[in-house]
């Protein structure tokens, strides 16, 4: 019997790898500060200790600090304690294992056109902290031999992040975006599920990982929000003013350390710019993305519609 360690298993893509690994008759140890949905909970706080890692034959490090601080905060040193410094100390513990290493397209410079994006797309540029601890990250796994997965968007049944923050913009029946719609690769967090099992045996390197095809962003989210009952009215604000309330949002949240500002310079980008994934490398390891937002959207309409 396989075992495999889920670093994360108590968050959103880690329970998923967990539960799926213990479903398809894998040892699953669950490594992080809170227990797993199954298998053996194995201590580690990834921002202070190495993790013991004795008797895993495969490594899964979904565990990660997400967000978008401010420049210089406290909350932007406790993301690198944990996303670069946590990583260091994983791949100490790894010891040779094979480690499949979950990193974000964040890493990719924030160009212009950003279509069909390959894995030899520029890492640099990062406009958060985010983007810049995972790129970081992902430069000691690279280095270590690690597969590393570059998904996008990630959401799925748990997801404690992206539809919760879209829902909670709703104001008044009225969901503000900045400028027009876009194209945009999201990811099913089934699919990232499939990948992170799979790739152990994947030649080392950076893969893109995103649902089968890129989503129009207006009607992504109109979906996304009539399956969870809100019927919410589009409304596009312009570019530059969302930019502009971005940036004296940010610059407000400098005052005020323990907070986020709810909109950032990061935010309005990843809305306003296309950003698509080109996959044929983890396709080509046989990687088949089968899930799509229809699949989210129609397991939470019934729910929806039975609550008015």
């Amino acid at each position: 019997m396989t075992t495999i360690a889920v670093t994360g298993a108590s968050g959103f893509c880690g329970s998923h790898v967990a539960a799926t690994a213990a479903a398809r008759g894998a040892d699953v140890l669950c490594v992080g500060r809170r227990p797993g949905p199954a298998g053996r909970h194995i201590p580690w706080d990834a921002a202070r200790e190495v993790p013991d890692l004795s008797g895993a034959d495969i490594v899964v490090h979904c565990a990660a600090a997400v967000g978008d601080p401010p420049p210089g905060s406290a909350a932007e040193a406790a993301m690198h304690a944990v996303n670069v410094d946590g990583t260091a100390r994983l791949l100490q513990a790894a010891a040779g294992r094979p480690v499949v290493w979950v990193s974000s397209a964040s890493v990719y410079a924030p160009d212009p056109d950003r279509t069909a994006l390959t894995e030899d797309h520029p890492v640099r540029d990062h406009l958060n902290a985010y983007g810049r601890t995972k790129a970081a990250g992902e430069t000691l796994a690279l280095a270590a031999g690690a597969v590393v997965l570059r998904p996008r968007a990630v959401y799925g049944t748990g997801d404690p992040h992206l539809v919760p923050r879209l829902l909670s913009r709703v104001r008044r029946g009225v969901l503000l975006l900045p400028g027009p719609s876009v194209p945009l690769s999201l990811t099913a967090v089934e699919n990232l599920t499939e990948a992170c099992l799979a790739a152990a045996d994947w030649p080392p390197g950076p893969y893109n990982i995103a649902d089968p095809a890129p989503y129009d962003r207006d009607e992504a989210v109109r979906d996304v929000l009539h399956a969870h009952g809100t019927n919410a009215r589009i409304r596009h604000v312009p570019v530059a003013a969302a930019r502009a309330a971005a940036h004296a949002a940010h610059a407000l949240a400098r005052l005020r350390p323990h907070t986020q500002p709810l909109l950032t310079p990061y935010a309005v980008h990843q809305l306003t710019g296309s950003l698509t994934l080109d996959t044929t490398r983890a396709r080509a390891q046989g990687w088949t993305p089968h899930h799509t937002l229809t699949h989210y959207t129609t397991r939470f309409a019934p729910r929806a519609g039975a609550n008015g």
